[in-house]
């Protein structure tokens, strides 16, 4: 996609960030008839958008009812009834805008790694049923017979949920935001942020743009900027691994049904399948950094354990994205000033809430007020020690992933 050449402009809406919560912001602003500026320091999906695991994934990682535990019961039933709408919401506007992204609505396998896992997988599968979301805990023959891996002593299904390519996703989101009437800027770092007039100035590459209305979407790959609130999370780091394409006959055995894969595990991993029939694996740990030796050998190991006859296949890919992870794993809309929001913190689970939030925080900027948000929105949060903790995860997940055995199947 050619970017749009950035010049002096007064808009109603900009956007600071080129992810899921920012494309879906300004397509949705587009199409009501507003002016939009969306600014990406680097490219279109360029951060943990097009780095994602590509699980479109209704709620979040805790359960329901420590979710309202957390935030109390009417704020926290309206959070989990939007981000239970929101794959639905996801899928619906990939078909509305024909984003090719191999978008596949079969379903999630939340998977139990161990007997634990599986009690704890009951526990989710009774609070989910009491608030009406339709999901179904298998045995572990009927999850060894969906995924094709005996690793498992069982699953938990959701068929709300289900997979995309994600760097496809985010940019299908910006091609029909652009198309909408959306003005879209890559390699556009904000220098500068501040209230004047009435209204924001946002300065990027020497450029003054001047709006109504200011949305930050920038997540964990937050940039140094004069004037502009730092979102506060700790940055933990996800590795994937793609293989080379399988054989058919192997297609056929693993994940037949197209689902997507997580696991219970502290140090959780993931996989999924792609279009081209490559298994794409993921865990906790940053493959770029000091324990990269550490975490490619798990993810042999980790492979082979989960489907022994795939030791021959090489890992063709891999890559890293960070998470922004809140102490409650709660997602985070704070109010920065006068038609100001900044959202933050999906703690990894991105591309259903990332969708469902910008496009509210577009509608609630553009004059629908907060009664169009699905969150309450703050005016702070603060994190305790996150750089100390970020540490810890990534120290965990190298030593897990250095000495811990695999289960065998």
């Amino acid at each position: 996609m050619t970017p749009d050449e950035l010049a002096p402009a007064r808009v109603d809406l900009v956007i600071v960030g080129g992810g899921f919560t920012g494309c879906a912001a300004a397509l949705e602003a587009a199409r009501t008839g507003a002016t939009v500026a969306l600014l990406e320091a680097e490219t279109i999906g360029h951060g943990g958008s097009g780095r994602n695991v590509g699980l479109v994934n209704a709620g979040l990682w805790l359960p329901p009812e420590t979710v309202i535990a957390e935030m109390g019961d009417a704020p926290g039933r309206r959070l989990l009834a939007a981000l239970s709408a929101a794959p639905g919401q996801v899928f619906d506007l990939i078909a509305r805008e024909g984003i090719a992204c191999e978008a596949t609505r079969a379903g999630t396998l939340h998977l139990a790694h161990s007997a634990a896992g599986l009690r704890d997988l009951r526990e989710r599968c009774r609070q989910g049923g009491a608030l009406g979301a339709p999901l179904a805990l298998l045995d572990a023959a009927e999850a060894a017979r969906r995924t094709g891996s005996a690793a498992f002593h069982g699953a938990l299904f959701d068929p709300r949920a289900g997979t995309v390519q994600p760097l496809a996703y985010a940019r299908g989101l910006a091609r029909a935001a652009r198309a909408a009437g959306a003005r879209l800027h890559e390699r556009a770092p904000v220098a500068a942020i501040a209230r004047k007039d009435s209204g924001w100035e946002v300065t990027a590459n020497g450029t003054v743009l001047r709006a109504d209305a200011l949305l930050l979407a920038t997540n964990a790959y937050h940039g140094a900027a004069a004037g502009m609130p730092r979102p506060r999370f700790t940055p933990v780091h996800y590795s994937q691994f793609a293989t080379a394409p399988l054989p058919d006959a192997l297609r056929a055995r693993i994940l037949p049904g197209g689902e997507g894969c997580w696991d219970t595990a502290t140090v959780m991993s993931s996989f999924r399948m792609d279009r081209a029939g490559r298994l794409v694996l993921g865990g906790i740990g940053d493959v770029s950094g000091p324990g990269a030796w550490f975490h490619t050998r798990w993810a042999r190991r980790k492979l082979r354990a989960l489907f022994p006859e795939l030791p021959s296949v090489p890992f063709s890919h891999h890559w890293q994205g960070r998470i922004a992870m809140t102490s409650d794993h709660i997602p985070k809309l704070l109010d920065i000033g006068p038609r100001g929001f900044a959202i933050f913190g999906y703690s990894g689970r991105g591309i259903a809430p990332g969708t469902a939030l910008g496009t509210a925080a577009a509608r609630a900027l553009l004059g629908a007020g907060p009664e169009a948000l699905p969150l309450p929105v703050r005016t702070g949060h603060s994190e305790h020690l996150p750089a100390l903790r970020a540490a810890y995860y990534e120290c965990g997940a190298t030593l897990t992933h250095a000495l811990l055995p695999l289960p065998k199947p």
